[in-house]
């Protein structure tokens, strides 16, 4: 999504955050495009240079007191300098009382004035949490997310490779569900993925020979969970002679979802393996890692350290002509 009109904003979070309408419409002549807010008191004062008018502008107890210190002339002039410009939405918190005159410009002006009675600083904080969930980058992958160990593992491949069976031998094992089929990947704050299914399918499998299966209603709620960040990309492919597959695991494969790399694992199929516990193996071993312990090339530094001490000891045994 690149823009939200102050009317959503106000719809999706009047409960949450306790908005209060003060103007009769909320239409306004510029829609919300960023998620920061700006809190406009150097331009309230006179300094307008710079002023980031496509931010939401919350209005404080600074502000709100500023204003309260001026005579009327003064306080006009003010509150005129922020509505030289088209802002989407003015916000004051703390329930505090806002001059007519602030009203009577956003009336004239077009720009909708809220007001809420939680303090300022938490207040930005949930809007700014909402504002970057709303503006978050999304895609849609076809594959399958599950929980294993803590560990997102998004599951990818050709359709019929086994995604699905591989996600309910997960969940039959303990671990948890949270898409098949269709995944909606988020980027949150922070270059974090976050996945989640569709409202419709959500917590369903398609089981080929099977059919649709409801996961929760046979495993229980503790099956399932709505959302999960992605760490790793399993992706499932047919044994293919003559491929050269790794083996030791030395240096780390990557893939990019939304511009945020992750690490990339390819399994290979063949009958009687068991992809299931090498799915566990790859939550633990990417645990492990994220602790500072690589297991390759702690081996790798290990066989370095012995043969050195194996080639030092050669030359000790050489010398020796006594």
């Amino acid at each position: 999504m690149e823009k939200i009109t102050a009317a959503k904003l106000y719809e999706d979070i009047k409960e949450e955050l306790q908005l209060e309408q003060l103007t009769i419409s909320l239409e306004s002549k510029v829609a919300v495009t960023v998620s920061d807010t700006n809190r406009p008191g150097l331009c309230l004062a006179g300094f307008t240079d710079n002023f980031l008018n496509e931010r939401i502008q919350i209005l404080g107890q600074t502000e709100i007191a500023y204003l309260a210190s001026l005579n009327d002339s003064q306080r006009k002039a003010a509150i005129d300098n922020l509505f030289k410009f088209p802002v989407p939405c003015i916000i004051v918190t703390k329930g505090l009382e806002v001059p007519e005159y602030c009203v009577a410009c956003a009336e004239k002006y077009t720009v909708p004035l809220l007001r809420t009675p939680q303090s300022t600083t938490p207040f930005i904080h949930e809007l700014t949490a909402y504002l970057d969930w709303a503006f978050a980058p999304e895609t849609i992958v076809h594959g399958s997310l599950v929980d294993v160990y803590g560990i997102g593992l998004l599951f990818t491949g050709k359709s019929g490779i086994g995604k699905s069976e591989c996600s309910l031998d997960l969940v039959e094992r303990g671990h948890r569900l949270v898409a098949d089929d269709v995944v909606t990947i988020t980027k949150r704050h922070g270059d974090v993925l976050v996945g989640t299914g569709r409202k419709l399918m959500r917590h369903h499998m398609e089981i080929r020979g099977l059919g649709i299966i409801d996961v929760q209603g046979i495993f229980g709620i503790r099956s399932i969970r709505l959302q999960k960040r992605i760490e790793v990309e399993v992706n499932l492919q047919e044994w293919t002679d003559g491929r050269d597959y790794e083996r030791i695991g030395l240096d780390d494969q990557t893939t990019t979802i939304l511009d945020v790399k992750i690490p990339f694992v390819t399994i290979p199929i063949i009958p009687g393996k068991n992809i299931t516990v090498i799915a566990e193996v790859v939550a633990l071993n990417y645990l492990v890692k994220a602790y500072g312990y690589h297991p390759a090339r702690e081996l790798n530094r290990q066989l370095v350290e012995l043969m050195k001490e194996r080639s030092l000891a050669k030359r000790w045994v050489r010398n020796d002509l006594e």
